[in-house]
């Protein structure tokens, strides 16, 4: 399961409603995006979403 390692934001579950009202299950995936940062002056793979990568654009 693909989850964020700054915020743990995951998968979200809900359903898909038909114009039958018929609800299916279905599953609301982040975007999550294999980056290198630097942290301490070290580079470092973390899998991140792409909420957390603005984020983090923003305040450099």
């Amino acid at each position: 399961m693909a989850k964020c390692e700054i915020c743990g934001k995951g998968p979200q579950f809900g359903h898909n409603v038909s114009h039958s009202m018929k609800a299916t299950n279905r599953r609301w995936k982040p975007n999550i995006q294999r980056v290198t940062i630097i942290e301490n002056g070290r580079p470092r793979r973390v899998r991140i979403c792409a909420k957390c990568l603005k984020a983090r654009a923003k305040s450099k």
